[in-house]
This record gives structure tokens, C-alpha cells and sequence, in this order.
């Protein structure tokens, strides 16, 4: 367990004593939040209040905030085992390694620190709430957080399973490129994935980020006090294969999830470091 801590620990003051890094992987979400939420938030009403009809109170960058700390969550957890490859390349895995520390630890221990990585850059976003016209009570802010982490968590161990495959960098970076811009496009994290094709809809049900984007919106967004056709044109109703996803539900396919990551990351860097 103190071999697990320290690794954790280690990762997180990493994170806090880069600063080009703290403030560089800001970049990315608060360029979408302008970009996407002020840019195109004006012609996205418009359009909302077209499809429902009539007037219609609708905060476009309300509606994307849960989305963009979900993606920000997403990038960073996954980007942050790249360490492993990092530490394996100048020595420093081979020295934990030879530790009485087992494998599994390290594994945890690597896992936690890329999701406490993510969950302090996703939470630094909240603090531009005030600046975009965003708000949430208190209630919703604490009820958010404990997701926020396990959404980490689960992202954390997707980077960790491909790090103890890959043997390069840049391998790595190609490989979760791959994978990170096409779950987040196709999680409903910066517009509705309202009347989609019949294939991109399989996609969107398998992606494991619709389901947190979705639970953080539910938790965010006051759904009780809209319409059903407001709650259905921003893709609030979402289904398993036809079945309706509840949020208790999404946190069972989260945890569950997850802990499939984290058993076959922890067996694949087990076997690939051996």
C-alpha cells in the first residue's frame, strides 16, 4: 500500500511542478469552451429553438460545460501514462520494479495518479463558470465531483492498458489519438447526437464516455424543468440498445467498466514489464 501512495503521489507533484504543463493542458478545453460555446452558441439556439418551436431558454455552453470537463478529463488521464513509457524508457519502471512493491500496486498506483491528474484539471475549469454565464448549486457540485473521479478513473486505466502495450511514444500518441477524438465526438459532449445514422448510433451506445457526459449533464443541467421536447432535442433520453438509461444505471456501466480496465491493464502491465 506505501509503494502505492508513492507512486500516486509522485505522479501528482509531477503534475504540480510543471507548470507549462498545468497551464498548457488548459489550452485545449478553454478553446473549445470560447470556440464552441460563445462562438457558435448564438447559431446552436437558434437552431434548438427552430427543432422544438417557439421561444426557447436554452444556454448552449450550459449544455456543453459537463461535456467539455468530460473531454478534458478523457485527454488528460489517457495522456498522463504516457509516464509509464516515459519511466520505462529512462530506467526508473526497472528500478520500481525490483521494489517489493507488486505489480499490481504500481499498476493502481499509476492509475490513481493519472485520474487525480485529471480530476484537479477538470475541476479548474469551474472556475471559469462565472466568466461563461454557467452555474450549478452547491448540491450539484458535490454530487459531481465523486463522477468526475470515477470517470478519471476509468479513463486513467483505457491509457494505462494501452501504455503497457505500446513500446514508443509516439506509438502511444498515435494509438489514443485514434481512440480519444472519436469517443469524444461521439458521446454527445459538444452537440446533440439527435438522428444519426444506425451505425454511429452502435458507436455512441458503446462508447463508454457517453455514458459520463450524459450522467454529468443529468447532474449539471436542471433536466426536471424542461420540456420533453428540449429534453429530447439535447439528447437527454438515452437508451441501451432501446433500453432507457437511467443515471444509477450509467453508474453501474461505469463501475463495471472500469474495473474491467483496470483487471486487464493491471494483467497486461504485469506481463509486458515481466
Amino acid at each position: 500500500m506505501e509503494g502505492m501512495i508513492a507512486i500516486w503521489q509522485r505522479d501528482v507533484l509531477k503534475f504540480f511542478k510543471d507548470r507549462a504543463r498545468l497551464f498548457g493542458s488548459m489550452t485545449m478545453p478553454v478553446l473549445l469552451l470560447i470556440v464552441f460555446g460563445v462562438g457558435m452558441g448564438g447559431s446552436m439556439e437558434s437552431l434548438m429553438s427552430s427543432a422544438v418551436g417557439g421561444d426557447l431558454e436554452f444556454n448552449y455552453v450550459e449544455f456543453i460545460f459537463p461535456g467539455i470537463v468530460s473531454m478534458t478529463l478523457l485527454m488528460t488521464s489517457v495522456f498522463s501514462s504516457l509516464s509509464i513509457i516515459q519511466d520505462r524508457d529512462f530506467g526508473y519502471m526497472r528500478e520500481i520494479l525490483v521494489s517489493p512493491v507488486s505489480r499490481v500496486n504500481i499498476a493502481i498506483g499509476k492509475m490513481l495518479g493519472s485520474a487525480t491528474v485529471a480530476f484537479m484539471q477538470g475541476l479548474m475549469l469551474f472556475i471559469l463558470m462565472p466568466v461563461l454565464g454557467v452555474s450549478i448549486d452547491l448540491v450539484s457540485f458535490f454530487l459531481v465531483l465523486p463522477v468526475m473521479f470515477l470517470l478519471a478513473c476509468t479513463f486513467a486505466s483505457l491509457g494505462l492498458l494501452v501504455a503497457s502495450i505500446l513500446k514508443s511514444t509516439q506509438a502511444f500518441q498515435l494509438v489514443v489519438n485514434a481512440l480519444v477524438m472519436p469517443m469524444i465526438f461521439l458521446s454527445g459532449a459538444l452537440f446533440p447526437l439527435n438522428n444519426m445514422p444506425a451505425w454511429v448510433d452502435f458507436l455512441v451506445t458503446l462508447n463508454p464516455v457517453t455514458y459520463g457526459v450524459d450522467l454529468m449533464k443529468h447532474i449539471m443541467i436542471d433536466v426536471e424543468n424542461l420540456s420533453a421536447e428540449v429534453y429530447e432535442e439535447m439528447g437527454l433520453n438515452l437508451d441501451f440498445f432501446g433500453i432507457p438509461v437511467t443515471p444509477a444505471g450509467e453508474i453501474l456501466f461505469i463501475v463495471g467498466f472500469t474495473t474491467i480496465l483496470i483487471i486487464l491493464a493491471t494483467f497486461s502491465f504485469s506481463r509486458s514489464n515481466s
